[in-house]
């Protein structure tokens, strides 16, 4: 654990990879989004789906649409849009509004032929639908892309409305409309801002784009099941590292163990932290390294020379080593072990201390781990909803929370503090990715 700062602190200089191979779902025509009659049929986005649309709400969760269908999140299963959106069967484009002094900020707006409709919490805004002029002045039927452009990031406020290769911007205050052609980029079916960077979806790739000039900014496209959604086993015989490392699905535990051998885990791969630690980071299958665990580990922290993997309801021990050798006996009912019911989010020991905290939920936990039985000490409420990892380490502790960080001098600053630090991206900040 003592290795930790140094270990984390190299590992920014690589950047991403060749692109992926283009699967194409089929030429893009000019009713591309005509609903589909996907009531009786599962769709699987996994398979390569070419994006409606793609916005976040105002609590930053992303949604993901296609047809008469949507997704929540970057993994889960398709679920029918009007059982969310109830006035809608499908959509062209949509975005969520940024623009701070207006009634409309953080408003979904979706568009649907000639028509516009705007919603807050899922709830569709009064007067709405209303024919897309009266709202945005200058701006076609029949989009096939729109998303926002915070001042700072563009001119003004402005919403980037796509058609053809045809680009509108258009300035939320004065409404007024700048049209761009941009021949360059691929004909956008889905567009995003994601972590201040935008993106222009198209089959199943992305592309990522300046949102004034337009310029493609690195090495695309790229497939979207690499970065945006989680596909278990996806991409054999690709760059498994260069997926998960700028992956921005969460990570789902990360540690070091006592050699100093830093782990991120998310889904079927770990991360490990090179040897040589300008080499950086790379991927690997979990069972590769732990052949009893499949994937989707719920926390992971070690202590006195062991590892412990936490699984659902079980606690899977192994001793450190050049290899992990799971001790015999092993796995074992958390609750046996800790003194806990899982699953849990997320679990870290600091330095040589015999505590480890355990966060669920809302609280953390405090077990000691020398204590015979082992039970929870104390347990403190936490400033976040829900934490998806955490890590301690000599420069402090690590909670991570989507596709960000934050961090904190000690366990009991996470505990008293209300305010949270500043939020630093994992990809980007520890993991060494350009967006």
């Amino acid at each position: 654990m003592r290795l930790l700062a140094q270990t984390l602190s190299v590992c920014l200089a690589l950047t991403l990879s060749l692109a992926a191979p283009s699967l194409f779902d089929g030429p893009k025509t000019a009713d591309h989004h005509v609903m589909e009659k996907h009531h009786d049929a599962k769709i699987d986005r996994c398979q390569g789906v070419e994006f409606d649309a793609i916005v976040p709400d105002e609590h930053g969760v992303t949604f993901f649409f296609k047809g008469d269908h949507m997704w929540t999140g970057f993994h889960g299963d398709a679920a029918l849009l009007n059982h969310t959106y109830k006035e809608l069967s499908h959509t062209n484009a949509a975005f969520r509004m940024h623009h701070p002094d207006s009634a409309d900020h953080d408003h979904a707006f979706f568009f649907q032929g000639d028509k516009v409709f705007s919603y807050y919490q899922h709830k569709l805004e009064e007067g709405y639908p209303k024919n897309i002029p009266e709202v945005f002045p200058g701006i076609p039927n029949h989009l096939d892309a729109a998303v926002e452009c915070p001042k700072g990031e563009c001119v003004a406020d402005s919403v980037l409305f796509f058609k053809d290769n045809k680009v509108y911007q258009f300035d939320t205050r004065n409404k007024e409309v700048m049209l761009r052609q941009w021949s360059h980029l691929p004909n956008c079916t889905a567009a995003m801002r994601w972590l201040g960077h935008y993106y222009c979806f198209h089959g199943h790739n992305f592309t990522r784009f300046h949102p004034v000039t337009g310029a493609i900014v690195g090495n695309y496209p790229k497939d979207t099941r690499n970065y945006f959604m989680r596909c278990a086993k996806f991409g054999h015989g690709s760059n498994d590292t260069e997926r998960e490392r700028c992956s921005h699905v969460h990570l789902d535990a990360i540690t070091s163990d006592d050699l100093g051998k830093a782990y991120a885990f998310r889904g079927n791969f770990y991360l490990r932290l090179s040897d040589r630690q300008t080499d950086g980071w790379h991927a690997f299958p979990i069972s590769r390294t732990w052949k009893e665990i499949e994937g989707d580990v719920d926390a992971a922290f070690s202590y006195d020379g062991k590892l412990y993997i936490i699984k659902g309801e079980q606690l899977f021990i192994y001793k450190s080593g050049a290899d992990y050798a799971l001790i015999e006996g092993n796995p074992k009912p958390l609750k046996d072990e800790l003194g806990i019911e899982g699953p849990v989010d997320a679990a870290f020991v600091c330095g040589d201390h015999e505590v480890v905290h355990v966060i669920k939920g809302r609280k953390m936990y405090d077990i000691n781990l020398n204590a015979t039985p082992r039970t929870v000490q104390k347990d403190a409420l936490l400033p976040f909803p829900r934490v998806d990892a955490g890590m301690c380490g000599p420069d402090g502790v690590k909670v991570f929370v989507g596709a960000h960080y934050f961090r904190y001098k000690s366990p009991m600053l996470l505990s008293h503090s209300r305010i949270r630090p500043r939020p630093q991206r994992i990809s980007l900040e520890l993991l060494g990715c350009d967006h």
